[in-house]
């Protein structure tokens, strides 16, 4: 099984990276702060004004670690990839898959389901820790409801059209009720709908970071087993896009990310004033509490579950890779269907 390896952050303005050895040296105001092993990463991400030399590339791809660089918020800007380890039977299969309505359909059709059931649990768990008379309660119960008829509709469906459309009801009556699941602080992290470019409050702030960091590690697991994270079957191509990382986002964010932003909020690990509004509306968090969703991000992969298909206990870390290793598996005819991520 994949090694969990740990994903450098660096978040520090300024920051230089570079070759030492098989080491990544990382370097401020001339004076080195952090020496890794290139063996002991998985990713290294790079936020803002920080910058690697040509040397420290040769050897990440060399060793298979993929840099990816991002805005100081958070926005994905490029990702440098050595070359790619899987064989081109299985890209040519996944190119197939996406060029025929069917197994497109089929595809998508697993990954939103698993998205609407992950998504009801989460309301579910909610409700559960909510007193039985509380208002919201009710409000919960009935987002519950309304998203299993919509997991069954999703069942019946045939077409990816329809499906889509089914997966953009279900979206907006999670969304509808995700301001229920704040329990603290609710005149500052209150949620009125969802806001990616910019977000325009605390809580969306959060989620695009977050969203940010699973779609990059979900990357990085395809490319690990040689598929191709820009092609996908719920998300179509666009120039730029990561579709296929996007597609496995989906069902793995209520569980992965939502929760994780949740926790951070309820247990009052972040603070309303780590964030600050810039003129053109966006929210935007201050070095400090990037830091600090990094360090939750990093704790939440070290934590163990069952896994739903393979019944083996794995780090939330590995669910990216034993889910992209199950989508080549399906893609390769050794499955007859994709097996989603079901969170019980």
């Amino acid at each position: 099984m994949k090694p969990l390896l740990n994903t450098l952050y660096v978040t520090t303005q300024g920051s230089y990276l570079s070759r030492d050895g098989e080491t990544v040296s990382v370097r401020h105001e001339d004076e080195v702060r952090l020496r890794v092993p290139i063996h002991t990463l998985s990713g290294i991400v790079c936020f803002g004004q920080v910058s690697c030399s040509s040397f420290l590339m040769s050897l990440a791809a060399e060793s298979g670690v993929g840099i990816s660089f991002l805005t100081e918020h958070g926005r994905f800007l490029a990702r440098v990839q050595g070359p790619v380890s899987g064989n081109v039977l299985l890209r040519r299969a996944q190119y197939r898959a996406s060029d025929t309505e069917q197994l497109s359909a089929a595809i998508a059709q697993s990954i939103v389901l698993a998205k609407i059931a992950n998504c009801r649990t989460v309301v579910l768990r909610a409700a559960r820790e909510r007193q039985s008379e509380a208002p919201e309660t009710a409000q919960l119960d009935g987002a519950a409801l309304r998203l299993a008829r919509i997991y069954e509709d999703v069942q019946r469906a045939s077409g990816l059209d329809s499906i889509r459309g089914h997966e953009g009801d279900a979206a907006r009556e999670y969304f509808s009720v995700f301001d229920h699941l704040i329990t603290v602080e609710k005149d500052q992290f209150f949620f009125h709908g969802r806001s990616r470019r910019p977000p325009l409050n605390r809580i969306n702030a959060l989620l695009s970071f977050v969203y940010t960091l699973l779609t990059h590690d979900i990357a990085g697991a395809l490319e690990a087993v040689g598929l191709d994270p820009a092609v996908g079957y719920l998300h179509r191509e666009r120039p730029g896009r990561p579709s296929l990382a996007l597609d496995l986002t989906e069902e793995l964010r209520p569980v992965l990310a939502d929760r994780l932003v949740l926790s951070l909020i309820n247990r009052r690990q972040v603070s309303a004033g780590g964030f600050r509004q810039q003129e053109t509306g966006a929210m935007v968090m201050d070095n400090d509490t990037r830091k600090q969703v990094l360090v939750a991000w990093q704790k939440r992969k070290q934590e163990e579950i069952l896994h739903p298909f393979l019944e083996e206990r794995a780090t939330f870390g590995l669910i990216p890779h034993l889910q992209a290793t199950l989508l080549a598996r399906f893609l390769r005819g050794d499955l007859e269907a994709y097996p989603c991520f079901l969170w019980r």
